[in-house]
């Protein structure tokens, strides 16, 4: 058990009825998430999921109806801005968006509005998070990881499979990984999450897994400078990346000089926190 959830969160999912949503909602529940209903307008009074989900039309009525507490979105991004509001205001105390090509100017106001709400909201274009060997909520592949004390923050969902996937060789255990996401704004920062973790008492130390384009690092590492107890490595991806050019995420660009590799290297050095830039290094590091 560590941050954010837990095998007692109850959870809707949202776009229940389409693919991607059927199919992790399937693998959520084979790894222990309480799955307790979906979400799929014009599909409410059906049931899903070998007829163990029933599906609802509304959030208000699923989350009357079965006491969820967290929800899950893989809405497409036209319909998402509307599901993650409706989410906002149906109680949920946690909200996770996997849908990725939201416009920037709505994930403002959907974030303006949760943080209004208390609303915690995780991602969007996240992988989500998972609690290894105990319940997941998002996209996470559950043979990449084992449990364990170092907790993880990532911007890309693929490369912290990757290096889990690394760990879990070499016998190193995650506590929670949180993939935050990688467009240019998050529902949560990796400051954020960093404040999560320092109170967590199943994490001993904490791995940050950035990118090129922003900010966030700059932030983090002022943020482990001064508010941060427990022991902080990161690494970073994008050291061959051309200026000028998008790299895979939207918030994985470099403009006029800013959110260059070498200035989130010097922040993080400055700030007394191992960075890395390849894996076989990491690990190193983290067995040490």
């Amino acid at each position: 058990m560590s941050i954010l959830i837990n095998k007692s969160t109850r959870v809707i999912v949202q776009g229940i009825t389409g693919r991607e949503g059927n199919f992790h909602a399937r693998q959520m529940i084979n790894y222990g998430t309480q799955i307790v209903a979906g979400v799929s307008p014009s599909r409410g009074g059906s049931w899903v999921l070998d007829e163990k989900v029933p599906v609802f039309d509304t959030m208000q009525a699923a989350v009357e109806v079965t006491e969820a507490n967290a929800s899950i979105i893989f809405v497409p991004a036209r319909q998402a801005t509307d599901a993650l509001l409706e989410a906002a205001d149906s109680g949920v105390e946690l909200v996770v968006c996997i849908t990725e090509g939201i416009p920037v100017q709505d994930i403002a106001k959907v974030y303006h509005y949760m943080t209004t709400k208390g609303v915690r909201f995780v991602g969007p274009n996240c992988s989500g998070i998972i609690n290894p060997g105990e319940v997941k909520i998002g996209i996470t592949p559950e043979d990449c990881v084992i449990p364990g004390k170092v907790g993880i923050i990532s911007r890309s969902g693929t490369l912290s499979y990757m290096i889990m996937e690394a760990m879990k060789e070499r016998g190193i255990g995650v506590s929670t990984c949180v993939g935050i996401g990688g467009d240019i704004l998050q529902g949560t920062s990796f400051v954020e999450a960093m404040e999560m973790f320092e109170t967590d008492p199943y994490t001993e130390r904490l791995l940050l897994i950035g990118e090129i384009g922003g900010l966030e690092e700059e932030r983090a590492a002022r943020f482990a400078a001064y508010q941060m107890s427990k022991p902080v490595a990161a690494f970073l991806a994008g050291k061959s990346a051309p200026p000028g050019k998008r790299m895979g995420h939207a918030g994985a660009y470099i403009e006029a000089g800013i959110g260059i590799l070498k200035s989130k290297i010097e922040a993080f050095e400055s700030a007394g926190v191992k960075v890395v830039t390849e894996i076989p290094e990491l690990l190193k590091l983290l067995e040490k």
